[in-house]
């Protein structure tokens, strides 16, 4: 953790490690910031596509919170929960820019005040997806339309921006819609809390099913197969976004308050790339705050 005790400073988390073709174990480290914004493919040996890639991260910040009222303002460390995650998003080497889209005035002027571009959307927008949508069509619109856009919630401050890269990289390579992260779910008592979405995936890498419920269910207690826990990061391209909010939500969707589901069930794809786990969490409650104000004081 970087930072003296008792300072307030932006943890520093290792880049993730994942697995390569053949098994082997592979970290993925920053790119150089030199050639910041565009993921030159030509460079990668393993992905085959010549395109440079345009990603813009957009994070959808509402003031409203049920559990933890106004937490992307919360500030008791000197800075707004809401800049940790834009600072970390920005850290993203294969990011082109980060842009906060929001319905209040408030989070424009704070996002603003640290150096944030804040895009105003509709107060009416049922979910973050919609309004990253939105927010996707306004950058469309003033001629800075991106080739993939990374979804990032607000309340992720600990979010390791080499998660964000390896997501941009996965889906410069391939050609589904829509992705997003797993990581092997290290406490077997998470497999149980619905507050833990489990996926699994097929055997080309690709979401079978996201889930509250613990999944895959293990019949025998030696049974092998390592459980996934989703991590809540997504990458699109634009025109997918503007058609998965043009879909009816589904019965799986609202049984489980799974919104990804509701690409699956309309039978789209989604990749899901499997990284090493982080420790990073969201900050959902008050204890969760606490939580992470104590990791930044070094406690």
């Amino acid at each position: 953790m970087a930072g003296r005790r008792g300072a307030c400073a932006t943890p520093d988390r290792a880049a993730p490690v994942g697995r390569g073709a053949a098994g082997e174990v592979v970290r993925y480290g920053r790119a150089d910031p030199g050639g910041r914004g565009r993921l030159d493919l030509a460079r990668r040996g393993a992905l085959t596509d010549h395109r440079a890639v345009r990603a813009v991260v957009v994070i959808p910040a509402r003031l409203a919170s049920t559990r933890l009222p106004r937490k992307l303002l919360l500030a008791e460390c000197g800075r707004p929960l809401l800049r940790y995650v834009f600072e970390r998003a920005r850290a993203a080497a294969q990011v082109a820019e980060v842009v906060v889209a929001t319905d209040s005035q408030e989070i424009r002027q704070v996002a603003e005040g640290f150096g944030a571009r804040a895009l105003m959307t509709s107060p009416d927008h049922p979910s973050g997806t919609d309004r990253v949508a939105e927010a996707t069509r306004l950058l469309a619109e003033g001629g800075a339309a991106p080739d993939l856009v990374v979804n990032v919630q607000g309340d992720e401050p600990e979010l390791d921006p080499g998660l964000i890269d390896r997501l941009v990289e996965v889906m410069a390579g391939c050609d589904d819609p829509m992705g997003t992260l797993a990581e092997p779910l290290s406490d077997p008592a998470d497999l149980d809390r619905p507050q833990v979405v489990k996926v699994v995936r097929d055997l080309a890498g690709r979401a079978l099913y996201f889930s509250r419920a613990a999944i895959p269910h293990a019949r025998e207690a030696d049974d092998p197969l390592q459980a996934l826990r989703h991590v809540g990061i997504y990458a699109y391209r634009p025109a997918f976004l503007q058609e998965l909010c043009r879909l009816a939500p589904t019965d799986l969707e609202r049984t489980e308050r799974l919104e990804q589901l509701r690409a699956l069930a309309h039978g789209h794809r989604i990749r899901v790339e499997v990284v090493a786990p982080t420790g990073a969490r969201g900050i959902d409650t008050r204890e969760d705050y606490d939580a992470f104000l104590a990791r930044l004081r070094g406690g």
